[in-house]
């Protein structure tokens, strides 16, 4: 699984703010298709955004596309107009339910099948922005193999439930937590909410620091310059890096010698601490 460390927006209407998202080297980028996208502009978006996905060099960018609500005729438009040109992953909004990736599945698989592209190569990620979403949060994570993301989405679900948003996150704080863990549980990544005072780069990286505690993988951003406040958040230390090494080795040691208990700089190390250490230097295998 690719990293995402920064899943960038960029309005799919606009054919110069892609440009320019394609050459940044951003984890990730959406081209959005719905937010973003004023009803009069769907069908233009769909053009630009095509020939976005035909025409320009992302390098190692992911190059994301999110659609309309699963199901919907806005939706069957979307994938009709960009399918073709293979996008790397579909970004659901509103799941609530696994009937929205699973619909989503089967056409993805269909267009796959007669194009003759590997099954499965085009990935989902599901925004959990609703009430119903947060509820069925499990069944969503299993619908399908397709699905590799859960993304947060706070601003969406606070109008659902008719709840404020403040500067805490307290009033997001139970569902938050629900898709960082349940993300752990089913072996998905956990990509956490925007953080729309764009200008303010320190409370941006406190709260990625944050969402990196809590167990997250990377955020959704919506400005290039939270992008790299992202990848740096989210990317282990030198100092956690030369642990995990350190971890490693000592492992090795002990078991050379038949131990399977070890200490560390005066502390024992246990099979948490092993996984830990693991996952850190898988991050920047993967990076």
């Amino acid at each position: 699984m690719r990293p995402r460390r920064a899943l960038l927006y960029v309005p799919g209407a606009s054919m110069k703010m892609m440009t320019k998202a394609a050459s940044l080297g951003v984890d990730s980028v959406c081209l959005d298709l719905e937010d973003a996208v004023a009803l009069a502009q769907k069908e233009e978006a769909r053009r630009l955004v095509a020939r976005a996905l035909a025409e320009l060099d992302f390098g190692r960018t992911e190059r994301g596309v999110r659609i309309n609500e699963a199901g919907g005729d806005l939706a069957r438009a979307d994938l009709e107009a960009i399918l073709p040109h293979h996008p790397d992953a579909i970004i659901l909004p509103k799941v609530d339910s696994p009937e929205a990736l699973r619909w989503a599945d089967a056409l993805l698989l269909e267009e796959e099948t007669r194009r003759g592209w590997r099954p499965g190569g085009i990935a989902l990620i599901a925004l959990i922005e609703t009430a119903m979403g947060v509820v069925r949060l499990a069944e969503i994570a299993a619908a399908t193999p397709r699905l590799q993301a859960l993304a947060f989405g706070a601003e969406d679900l606070m109008a659902d439930v008719g709840g404020k948003r403040t500067p805490s996150n307290r009033e997001v704080a139970y569902p938050r937590s629900a898709v960082a863990i349940t993300a752990a549980a089913f072996g998905l990544q956990a990509l956490d909410q925007v953080f729309v005072a764009y200008k303010d780069l320190d409370g941006f990286r406190a709260e990625a620091e944050e969402a990196a505690i809590l167990g997250f993988q990377g955020k959704q951003v919506i400005h290039p310059a939270q992008a790299q406040v992202a990848h740096e958040a989210f990317a282990p230390s030198e100092e956690e890096i030369a642990h995990a090494r350190r971890v490693l080795a000592a492992m090795r040691e002990a078991e050379a010698k038949g131990e399977g208990v070890f200490a560390l700089d005066g502390k024992m190390v246990d099979g948490p601490m092993i996984k830990a250490a693991r996952r850190i230097l898988s991050q920047i295998e993967g990076s």
